[in-house]
Formats: C-alpha cells, sequence, structure tokens
C-alpha cells in the first residue's frame, strides 16, 4: 500500500514489490499514482500465489480508511469477513 501526497492510499499488487514502488515513484506507475507524487511505501504483506494477492488486494480495497489505517499502522492485516 502507497501513501500518496495527498494522503490517500493506493492498493495494489504485483510480484516484485521494490520494482513497483520505484516505477511509480517515477510517475510511471498508475494514474492514480502519477497525479499524487510523491508515494511512499506504508504496507506490504507476502502472498502464496498471484490468485492469493489480487484476492487479498480486493479485500483490502474493500476495507474503509479507517481499516487500512489500522492496517498500516498496527502492520498486521485486519480480516473482514466475506459478504
Amino acid at each position: 500500500m502507497l501513501r500518496c501526497r495527498d494522503g490517500s492510499l493506493y492498493t495494489g499488487a504485483t510480484n516484485d514489490l521494490e520494482r513497483r514502488v520505484a516505477t511509480h515513484g517515477r510517475g510511471r506507475g498508475a494514474a492514480y499514482t502519477r497525479a499524487r507524487l510523491p508515494v511512499t511505501l506504508v504496507w506490504s504483506e507476502p502472498a502464496e500465489d498471484r490468485g492469493a494477492a489480487l484476492r487479498r488486494e480486493a479485500a483490502i480495497k474493500r476495507l474503509t480508511r479507517g481499516d487500512k489505517l489500522l492496517l498500516v499502522s498496527a502492520k498486521k492485516p485486519p480480516r473482514r469477513r466475506a459478504r
């Protein structure tokens, strides 16, 4: 998860975290982050495989901003039941 210049949080999935953060930092990432540089990595977690990573990304995107901030500050992921 990246914190953007405006304080917003951007969530994505990648198989190469360092490369992806650098790409976003150079303004070559998603249009969302490109418009909100600079960005800072504030949280990440490993996944077993791409499918698991994409499911977790979707779950994090469904969290409220408050829950995302708790996740970042606690350094452990809050879990929510599937709807």
